[in-house]
């Protein structure tokens, strides 16, 4: 009875708004479909509506400038779901359809994959052959300022509009790095940004490398495909596999599972909890390992996040690889995108992965099992472009130590 009194009230106070009453009238629905479970737990209790409508209200009436229903309304819901954490949101139609532009896989850019922390832009990862890598940003670093406006409290999207732009176009961007005193200022120029592929080496005649940038959908099927055709061109017999996981920021789930399950023969490889059905999976390998049980190590760091994080951590739990490097990034959620009826679309965190046993990427990472720090600009005895690449070096000389140890 209470709900309802409340209910008359408030139509009759915002009868003369049309669209502000439908609003109410939909929301209210919600909450008094003919159940009788008014006040169940998952519904919303009438004083924080009443509270939303008092706010509204002295916006509406008091606020220096008269504010449109629609953009107090967007706000509102954007505020709710930001507030979640850093990988939910809602997209505007336009948003919406920025974030399709970028899964196309070509879009002018600078080849960077970010998220939100602190009320600035965090790059997870710049992309391999991007502007982004050749001008050297680096996983970490805060994207303060694009050209002369700050991107301090901007929605991610806003920002992401500031960075993208036709291709051949120069922007100027601001960044903070962690044990560097003063902001470093880069200019860009946008490319066509195109994912790219696995590159391969062979290394001291008998160990393979392969450096996966991204997880795609064809990804593990190239991944098996690079690694018969190291197998063919190698002079001598390959002995030892190494998997670059650094700087990849995750990509297709499928893939991540796939190319775990091309190294172990059993077990979980991973599974994801969430509170709806549909957010409860587990994914478990086949008999089958390409490498025959080749020593196997998988090189991270803390670009390394989401699908890469899946592969480290389930090869890990298993003892079948030993990962080297540094501490990966921490993200591992799955977001789903579910487009509303505007055509905006809301982005919306619904679950998280586990490794095999247990542990929970998002929360703690994958630590290495043996640290190698990066040591900028190093020079070190490997052939280029691989001649300043310290932790490569270090892990070579692991590989080798290993196989020796399986003679």
């Amino acid at each position: 009875m209470l709900l309802l009194a409340y209910y008359k009230k408030f139509m009759k106070i915002y009868v003369r708004n049309l669209k502000f009453s439908l609003f109410i009238i939909i929301l209210i629905s919600h909450l008094s479909v003919p159940n009788y479970n008014l006040f169940a737990t998952d519904r919303v209790p009438a004083e924080n509506i009443e509270q939303f409508v008092d706010v509204f209200n002295r916006i509406k009436e008091q606020y220096v400038e008269d504010v449109n229903d629609e953009i107090l309304f967007k706000a509102a819901i954007k505020g709710m779901v930001s507030g979640l954490d850093p990988h939910s949101s809602f997209l505007s139609s336009d948003d919406f359809d920025e974030l399709k532009i970028g899964t196309t896989g070509k879009f002018g850019g600078l080849g960077i994959e970010i998220t939100s922390e602190d009320g600035f832009v965090k790059v997870i990862s710049p992309i391999d052959d991007t502007p982004a890598k050749r001008a050297g940003i680096e996983a970490g670093d805060l994207i303060i300022k694009v050209g002369d406006e700050s991107l301090k409290d901007m929605e991610i999207g806003e920002a992401v509009k500031l960075m993208r732009g036709e291709p051949g176009t120069k922007v100027e961007i601001t960044i903070l790095r962690k044990n560097v005193d003063e902001p470093i200022v880069v200019n860009i120029t946008r490319e066509i940004i195109v994912s790219k592929g696995i590159k391969t080496k062979i290394f001291n005649d008998n160990i393979a490398y392969l450096r996966l940038s991204s997880f795609q959908s064809n990804s593990t099927n190239d991944l098996k495909s690079a690694i018969y055709k190291l197998k063919k061109e190698a002079t001598n017999e390959i002995k030892a596999i190494i998997l670059d996981l650094r700087n990849n920021p995750g990509g297709v789930l499928g893939s991540a599972v796939g190319i775990t399950d091309l190294f172990l023969k059993k077990g979980k490889i991973v599974y994801t909890k969430g509170r709806t059905i549909n957010s409860k999976l587990e994914y478990k390998a086949t008999p089958q390992d390409i490498s025959s049980g080749l020593p196997l190590i998988v090189m991270i760091n803390e670009g390394s996040a989401s699908a890469s994080e899946i592969v480290a951590g389930a090869l890990q739990d298993h003892k079948r690889a030993k990962i080297v490097g540094t501490k990966s990034y921490g993200k591992a959620s799955v977001q789903t995108i579910q487009e509303l009826s505007d055509g905006s679309a809301l982005k919306l965190t619904t679950a998280r992965y586990y490794t095999p046993f247990g542990r929970d990427i998002h929360t703690e990472g994958i630590a290495p099992d043996i640290e190698i720090k990066r040591e900028r600009d190093k020079e070190v005895k490997l052939p280029e472009p691989y001649n300043k690449d310290n932790q490569l070096f270090e892990t070579l000389k692991i590989v080798t130590d290993m196989m020796a140890a399986k003679l």
